[in-house]
């Protein structure tokens, strides 16, 4: 195919994700479980823009969702009674306020996220340590929350948004230790993946700067994103025609947001792209 279809054929699967109903969440499990942020701002870069990203300071997020699995047989300590006892009554008030805002698993991991700042306060690599206990976070809320629906009493919603808080505090310190020791050789193992994703057609997906190793599963990761919270995807490229063969020039973006209605110009903006590209070739 030649170098300008390439990437067009970039362009519109990048685009066309943005249509997919807000509804389809596939969640983050299509993202590597990598922890990510609700006001992240994620993009596709290829080739030398994208290799220069690909540096061990952009794999600590992904690692640390790795590191975590890694890691969860070794660190297995139950959530106390005390701790639990404690959480639910302080968690009942506030969700009988409101019990239909309620969330269990994003309750459990914004209060369990507050512990990671004192934790890792003292910490000589802080960057691996928040990621390490978000990510400790995350999973403990997310499996402690899994089948608690919108529509449970305040009392299962809190049993279980504190189940998970108070054990991911338990497991804390053994998955901060437990994965410093694993960053090198996962970074190392990153590293190489992430070149061989910018040489290709479809690019490396990033999020505020982290590397998202999304197994293959590009469009499936953006879906997921996209459900969950606002996301900006670009690619670009750029290059030139000579003689009978022409290399694309241009720019595609888009800017998705979970419920919102899809741009009215996005798709006039593939076609002229594809269009400008046709007269360069034809002159």
């Amino acid at each position: 195919m030649n170098q300008f279809l390439r990437h067009i054929a970039v362009a519109a699967a990048l685009v066309f994700p943005c249509f997919a109903a807000a509804e389809a969440h596939a969640g983050i499990e299509a993202c590597g479980n990598i922890d990510v942020e609700a006001s992240a701002e994620c993009e596709v870069l290829v080739d030398d823009a994208c290799i220069a990203k690909c540096e061990p300071v952009n794999f600590t997020a992904s690692c640390a969702a790795k590191l975590e699995a890694q890691c969860g047989g070794m660190c297995s300590v139950d959530a106390s009674a005390e701790c639990t006892g404690s959480c639910v009554a302080d968690c009942s008030g506030p969700c009988e306020v409101d019990p239909g805002a309620f969330e269990c698993e994003g309750e459990c991991s914004a209060n369990c996220s507050g512990s990671c700042d004192a934790e890792c306060s003292a910490s000589a690599n802080q960057a691996e340590c928040h990621a390490s206990c978000e990510a400790s976070c995350s999973a403990s809320c997310e499996g402690s929350c899994e089948g608690t629906p919108p529509s449970a009493t305040c009392d299962t919603k809190c049993e279980a948004s504190c189940e998970g808080q108070c054990s991911a505090e338990a497991n804390i310190d053994c998955q901060i230790s437990c994965q410093a020791e694993g960053y090198a050789t996962c970074k190392g193992d990153l590293e190489g993946g992430c070149k061989v994703r910018c040489e290709d057609p479809e690019g490396a997906l990033f999020c505020d700067g982290q590397y998202v190793d999304h197994g293959g599963n590009l469009e499936e990761c953006i879906a997921a994103l996209n459900a969950i919270l606002a996301v900006k995807v670009d690619a670009s490229g750029s290059a030139s025609c000579a003689d009978s063969s022409c290399e694309a020039e241009g720019q595609v973006s888009c800017s998705c947001r979970a419920g919102a209605e899809p741009h009215p110009g996005l798709p006039l903006l593939l076609v002229a792209a594809v269009g400008l590209i046709r007269r360069r070739r034809r002159a």
